[in-house]
């Protein structure tokens, strides 16, 4: 039976505790903001085609603003970054709230979505710090990478309950609202804990231009365009299948079995002891969401549909945490903050494609055909792990860290045993 201990261990460094704590606050609206959205919209309006297209503009937004506030943070700091571009994102929110409130013009909200890209991709600053934290000790990193794939996880189980709960039964806005709220008070905190945050590094230590010349890198960030697009697809047919079947609601306990799954699995993952190449273990992940895809095509009932998700989440926390170890190879030191945003921005654009795809496809043929975009996403997912696989190995020295040489003598180690 695997131990529980490797958690408690990272935990011992000095204030660990405490910024993964602000990190959790910080990443609710990843899970409340979208879903928030589309369930605001659809009570107020009835469009899910609108919601869909909302959502969209809100990830896209992200996936465009949030490298290069990735950047400026690994440049200049955290703190001096975070907390004006948290304060405009706030700013947006509440003028998309207030014209979705209003019933102003759909522009309006629109213009609104888009500015809210402003948002940070907090997971990446606080995984970041465990980099920061355990830069000579790849065991232990490996654990606090698996352990913030659990709290996303976490907030992918509670936040639906929470944002889908609360517009359906108080008012429409009252999920987004909330989201803004958990965001203000996980930055700050974050942003207020200076010893660990991680030393910026001047401009003149970026002389390799960005992260995304990695050629290891862009293998990520493509395949988790087409991840992404599972996961917005899944969030809007499931709240209208929900709707089909009378029962909206239990749209957000749905989807917080399908982050049960995933969670479940993160924390088993994250204290094994794996042989193999990493590379390897990322295309099997892959493989697997893609397959678990199938079983949606079947689904004629919320019990089912529930079942259904809690397999197919099995393989997103190992999977993620596959991913970031791969980019912590593949990124110079001076470039990490800006590699881990840079495959979130990628689930950002796919969660933008296959919400606004989903949102398009239930509004012409029904909720049920709708599961149709998370499986053609699932392929095409495979399709980009399997044809880009070769970039993933063997991985380059780091800038750095020696860490990495060490790790990647043991893969090639490993793959000679295997």
């Amino acid at each position: 039976m695997p131990s529980a201990s490797p958690y408690r261990a990272i935990f011992a460094a000095p204030g660990a505790k405490e910024f993964s704590a602000a990190g959790f606050l910080g990443r609710m609206p990843l899970s409340m903001a979208g879903i928030g959205v589309v369930t605001m919209v659809s009570e107020l309006t009835g469009r899910y085609g609108l919601a869909g297209a909302l959502s969209a503009t809100l990830a896209l937004s992200a996936a465009v603003i949030g490298p290069q506030i990735s950047r400026l943070v690994d440049r200049h700091g955290q703190r001096r970054v975070l907390r004006p571009a948290t304060l405009m994102a706030l700013a947006a929110i509440c003028g998309l709230l207030l014209s979705a409130h209003r019933g102003w013009p759909d522009w309006t909200l629109f213009v609104f979505a888009a500015a809210s890209g402003c948002v940070p991709s907090v997971g990446s600053m606080v995984r970041a710090r465990w980099a920061a934290v355990y830069e000579d000790s790849p065991r232990q990193l490996h654990a606090a990478y698996a352990w913030e794939s659990i709290v996303d996880e976490i907030c992918f189980i509670v936040g639906p309950v929470i944002s889908i709960g609360l517009s359906t039964s108080w008012f429409p806005e009252a999920g987004p609202l909330l989201a803004a709220c958990f965001l203000a008070a996980g930055v700050f905190s974050l942003t207020a804990q200076r010893a660990t945050e991680p030393v910026p590094h001047p401009r003149g230590h970026h002389t390799g231009g960005s992260a995304l010349r990695s050629r290891g890198l862009q293998v990520l960030v493509v395949t988790f365009m087409a991840t992404g697009a599972i996961f917005g697809a899944i969030d809007v047919v499931t709240v209208a299948f929900a709707e089909d079947e009378g029962h909206k609601g239990a749209a957000s306990l749905v989807l917080a079995v399908y982050a049960a799954g995933s969670c479940l699995a993160g924390a088993v993952f994250g204290v094994l002891r794996l042989s193999g190449p990493v590379s390897r273990r990322w295309l099997w992940g892959i493989c697997a969401i893609a397959v678990s895809m199938i079983p949606l095509q079947l689904v004629g009932n919320l019990p089912f549909l529930a079942v259904a998700l809690f397999v197919a989440g099995l393989a997103i926390a190992p999977t993620m945490v596959t991913t970031m170890a791969l980019v912590e190879r593949h990124v110079p030191r001076a470039h990490l903050t800006e590699g881990m945003t840079w495959v979130s921005t990628g689930l950002a654009v796919g969660v933008a494609l296959g919400s606004s795809a989903a949102g398009w496809v239930v509004d012409a043929a029904g909720a049920r055909a709708g599961y149709a975009v998370p499986a053609v996403a699932g392929a095409l997912a495979a399709a980009v792990a399997f044809l880009g696989y070769r970039r993933l190995r063997p991985a380059p020295q780091r800038e750095g860290s020696g860490a990495d040489g060490r790790q990647d003598r043991e893969d090639r180690t490993e793959q000679r045993v295997a």
